[in-house]
Formats: C-alpha cells, structure tokens, sequence
C-alpha cells in the first residue's frame, strides 16, 4: 500500500490564523493523502471539531477570537473525547506555554519557526500510524 492510501482514511483539522502556514500545511498534508479541514482561529476550530470529528488537530497557540490552549480546553469540556490527538504549533518556546499545552492535553508541541513542515508531517504520520 502506497503513502497515499495509507493515511487517506484520517481527517486532519488544521487551525491556524496565518493563511501562508495554514495553506502550506494543508497543501502538504493533502499531497501525502490526509484529508483536510482549516480553521483560521479556535472558535472555528472548535465548531469544526464537533462537526468533522478530525482524528488529529494541528493548532496554533496564539490567535485572534480565541487561542488553542483555550480551544482544546473547550473541547475537552464539550466533547470529552480521548481519541482525538492534539498538536499544537507556536513560536512561543517558553516552558510556560509548554507547560499550558500539557496541561490541556495537547499530544505534541512544535515550534515553528524551528520546525520544517516535513517534521511535522512525520510526526504526525507517526502518531496516526499510517
């Protein structure tokens, strides 16, 4: 089975306020077969994850309307679903907000501007298993 069929089964919610990232990681996780959903902040997020039930989201910390640390924690409070992975992207390397991502719950954690978008695809292949 090629890359392609391998992870064409699992739904990838994308949410990021910066159309440039957002469109990259969704090109690239379309070419290697994911299905997409984008947000461009937490409260769409949140709507979306309710509505598409993504096996994976990708968040942003910081963003306008609401943050993801927020989003992941209003999802978890509504949803309650353990089965749904969280990684959360930032450019903020503080053990601060390290520490507010594992506090929610969050599966992973990239810093942006430290990580190529291969990485994070990798990873994310991996957590998937496919």
């Amino acid at each position: 089975m090629d890359e392609k069929q391998e992870c064409s089964s699992k739904k990838i919610l994308i949410v990021e306020d910066e159309k440039p990232v957002r469109s990259a990681l969704q090109n690239k996780f379309s070419f290697v077969g994911f299905k997409t959903v984008e947000a461009k902040n937490g409260k769409e997020g949140l709507e979306l994850m309710q509505k598409e039930k993504p096996d994976l989201a990708l968040i942003d910390v910081r963003m306008p309307v609401m943050g993801g640390i927020e989003m992941i924690r209003k999802f978890k409070e509504i949803e309650r679903i353990k089965d749904t992975l969280f990684v959360v992207l930032t450019n903020d390397s503080t053990s601060e907000t390290l520490a507010d991502v594992m506090a929610v719950g969050g599966n992973h954690y990239f810093v942006k501007s430290d990580t190529p978008i291969e990485a994070i695809v990798d990873r994310v292949k991996m957590m998937l298993n496919c």
